[in-house]
């Protein structure tokens, strides 16, 4: 992972092109309202630039999307 460390697929983590490592987010899924608190782990997603994050199994899980793959999300980042 850029940050540091190994990924570990049922951590609340997530990957972001720009912020910095350890900062936080609170991600809402819009379809079903559903919210988890991720922290930036590594740098992604790459390619599609409709992507703004790539989370990982376990808040895709919280959130309930694993299935599809994909979900609409809001981020907001949370200041200590």
């Amino acid at each position: 992972m850029a940050c540091g460390g190994t990924y570990q697929h049922d951590k609340m983590v997530a990957a972001h092109r720009t912020l910095p490592c350890g900062t936080r987010l609170r991600v809402k899924n819009l379809r079903n309202g559903r919210r988890v608190t991720v922290t930036v782990k590594d740098r992604g997603p790459f390619g599609d630039d409709d992507f703004i994050l790539d989370l990982s199994r376990g808040a895709a899980k919280k959130l309930r999307f694993v299935r599809a793959g994909t979900a609409r999300v809001r981020a907001v980042v949370l200041h200590n």
